[in-house]
């Protein structure tokens, strides 16, 4: 007897399935705050040169502060106040008279900012404008590569010692060094803090779904697949509304982050992987944790026949002692194909993904309001994912998505930007379907690789997916070259990636890989949890 068809036995979906991903919810919905929290933590208020010392001259002492500001701060090519610069003397008439027009020079004493929609940023707080403005940005790249580097590393250790024991670090570790970012006293505190948030907040991102997808049966990957991909929706719409109602960083990070206190008290009753153990030799504990299942679903009846001898026959390869690492992921030619095909589909799906959030424009709407608008289309979206999944599989879907977003990038490269609506409905969709790839690469990748390695696997196209995030945002740099090239890079990446996903093997209703040389053999066919 086949572990899935033990699942299958004692309920592959049940109370015991739907707790599980109850109390992953807590920790995963902070996963899209941080990740998207630059939005708001970031912004960068409108702002100019502070002028104050004006206020030393017998000149000014009479003037309104518009008057002060006139005769202070050049104006753009468009009529608003320079951000940047400031005259070197006031500019009134009876100077200009005497002296002549004044230098332009940059801000002298700091820049005053506007409090109407932050009151407080990291660039208000470390004046990150103007020349400096690059620091702000970069705050984002490092926090994604924190990410990068801890998605490999969180792979390689839970496979080593378990899913259940890496979540609570990762746990323990975002929620100390989030804090610590929030306390800290300089810019240079701030990013190596970030990047650490970064590097432990990965392990959450792929352990998780890794879990709740090793406890599934076959017949319910695909709807639950879809449904605990929801959690990145809410807790990108929760973002929106606790940004809005609270505009200081410090603080927004704190609030963001303090889910995971109760993910922390929640995490006593995480069980382990059933499948990791197995596949370990840990037979006592997974026979422990069948047991609670089969308890919780009401299938207690179905233990009499199960016990940890039939479930170290329940695999085909004897459980050993192999400390599988991330070079086993180019062990064999199959797994090679695997990891590199794999990875160019990662790296589509994210460059694209992030090209077009990064660089959707016409909306004509606030932060807040756009960035809702991009949370709430991901609802209806993966609603239909769902039955396009149960139809087609997730081969074919996961090619489609990424050439259909490749076809939206290639439609918006021949509309003209003042027919703003076609562009922004057209640019909606092509976020919708990127999205729709998103949702499915995810666990799709987990029932390519072995459960053996799978954390390795995950790791590794997660370090290949913000590689990705980090490189998309610079492609838009080529835009001074030619207008149309950052759009014609992003399709034919999509394109590229859509085709490569087409060479993967196809994972709806078979049985999951437990060791490498299972990648080698046909994949068995199950229906409905048993075997055609």
């Amino acid at each position: 007897m086949k572990f899935d068809n033990i699942l299958s036995e004692i309920g592959g979906v049940g109370k015991f399935q739907i707790k599980l991903i109850l109390i992953q919810v807590l920790s995963r919905i902070t996963l899209p705050c941080h990740f998207l929290l630059n939005n708001f933590m970031a912004g960068v208020p409108s702002h100019h040169c502070n002028i104050s010392t004006l206020d030393n001259l017998n000149i000014s002492s009479n003037l309104t502060w518009e008057q002060k500001l006139a005769i202070g701060i050049p104006t753009e090519m468009d009529g608003t106040l320079s951000s940047c610069l400031m005259f070197s003397k006031p500019r009134l008439p009876r100077l200009l008279n005497s002296s002549g027009e004044p230098s332009v020079v940059h801000c002298q004493n700091g820049w005053v900012y506007s409090k109407r929609d932050f009151k407080s940023t990291l660039a208000t707080e470390w004046d990150l404008v103007c020349s400096r403005k690059g620091m702000n940005k970069a705050t984002a790249t490092i926090f994604f590569t924190g990410v990068m580097l801890g998605a490999p590393l969180f792979g390689y250790l839970s496979d080593r010692f378990g899913r259940r024991r890496l979540l609570l670090v990762s746990y323990l570790t975002t929620m100390t060094f989030a804090v610590l970012s929030a306390l800290s006293t300089s810019y240079v505190m701030f990013v190596i803090m970030r990047f650490f948030t970064g590097m432990s907040i990965s392990g959450i991102s792929i352990i998780s779904i890794v879990l709740n997808t090793e406890w599934l049966g076959v017949e319910q990957r695909t709807l639950f697949g879809v449904i605990f991909s929801l959690d990145w929706t809410l807790g990108n719409a929760i973002l929106v509304g606790i940004a809005h109602m609270i505009n200081e960083w410090r603080l927004l990070i704190l609030v963001v982050t303090s889910p995971l206190i109760l993910a922390l008290v929640a995490w006593r009753w995480l069980p382990e992987s059933g499948r990791w153990l197995v596949a370990n030799g840990k037979v006592d504990d997974a026979h422990y944790y069948i047991n609670q299942c089969a308890e919780m679903n009401n299938r207690s009846k179905c233990m009499a026949n199960i016990t940890p001898r039939m479930l170290l026959e329940s695999v085909d390869t004897d459980a050993d002692d192999n400390k599988y690492t991330f070079v086993d992921l180019f062990k064999t030619a199959n797994m090679r194909k695997l990891a590199i095909c794999s990875g160019i589909v990662w790296f589509g799906v994210a460059f694209t993904y992030y090209g077009i959030t990064l660089n959707i424009s016409g909306f004509g709407l606030n932060l807040y309001l756009t960035q809702f608008i991009f949370a709430i289309i991901e609802l209806p979206m993966k609603i239909g994912l769902y039955f396009l999944l149960e139809n087609i599989g997730k081969r074919l879907a996961q090619a489609g998505t990424l050439l259909s977003t490749g076809l939206f990038l290639f439609i918006n490269l021949f509309v003209s930007k003042d027919k703003w609506v076609i562009r922004t409905i057209v640019g909606l969709l092509g976020k919708a379907v990127s999205e729709a790839s998103f949702t499915i690469i995810f666990f799709y990748t987990i029932e390519l690789y072995p459960t053996v390695i799978r954390q390795n696997g995950v790791g590794y196209t997660s370090f290949v997916a913000r590689l990705a995030v980090s490189t998309s945002p610079l492609i838009m740099l080529l835009e001074d070259l030619w207008p149309l090239l950052p759009p014609m890079i992003y399709c034919g990446m999509a394109v590229l990636s859509g085709f490569v996903a087409l060479l993967l093997p196809e994972t709806q209703y078979t049985r999951m890989p437990e060791f490498i040389e299972d990648i080698d053999k046909p994949r068995e066919k199950l229906s409905r949890g048993k075997t055609i």
